[in-house]
């Protein structure tokens, strides 16, 4: 299996990053902020973290409506 480490950038400033990581044992999925040296996360259930990506995509379709793509 390949061993892939995907972070995602911030638009503005490379030093942050977002990553997740889902946890086996409590099948929960970890989403992690870093800048720099510090760090700071999220626990998500399966459920809460559904309806996070279902918001996330309904707030990239306003987006997408506004014509700003």
């Amino acid at each position: 299996m390949a061993k892939i480490d995907l972070k995602f950038l911030d638009k503005f400033d490379s030093d942050i990053t977002i990553k997740t990581v889902v946890c086996e044992q409590l099948k929960d999925i970890f989403i992690s902020i870093q800048y720099q040296d510090e760090a700071f996360g999220i626990w998500l259930d399966k459920s809460t973290a559904i309806k996070f990506a279902k918001t996330v995509r309904t707030e990239i379709n306003k987006i997408k409506e506004v014509g700003n793509e």
